[in-house]
């Protein structure tokens, strides 16, 4: 099978990025910010223990605590991220993915194969794809 044609039957598998980033949900939000930067990250998945409890975004970061002036070097990430985590299935397509962002109003999306979330896909990631293999 080319690449061509196993992008277009699996294309959340060929978008998403296998390795994200976490952060725990203790964590200040200053670590926060420097764990998206540090990872060129822009959502974070929550833990607590060994579960994923949330997801942390630089829109989370900006409208719920910066904006309220809330300090960061004294507020935990807890605070601030979004539950529950919003997730696609690995076998959905593209389309049902943009649909997901569009209708929840979030960029970013955590990728499940079996329960387990196994990638991370941004809507800079879906962009990219649509650009290289074809339109919505």
């Amino acid at each position: 099978m080319s690449l061509q044609s196993s992008a277009m039957l699996r294309p959340l598998a060929v978008m998403m990025r296998r390795t994200f980033a976490t952060i725990t949900a203790e964590a200040n939000l200053i670590e926060a910010a420097r764990t998206m930067r540090d990872t060129r990250a822009g959502a974070l998945l929550v833990t607590d223990g060994r579960d994923y409890i949330g997801i942390v975004s630089e829109a989370d970061l900006v409208r719920k605590a910066m904006a309220d002036g809330v300090p960061p070097d004294q507020t935990c990430v807890r605070a601030v991220m979004s539950v529950p985590v919003i997730t696609i299935d690995i076998e959905q397509s593209a389309h049902s993915a943009s649909d997901i962002m569009a209708e929840k109003g979030i960029r970013h999306l955590a990728v499940t194969e079996e329960g387990r979330i196994v990638g991370m896909l941004s809507v800079r990631d879906l962009l990219r794809y649509f650009k290289n293999w074809g339109a919505l």
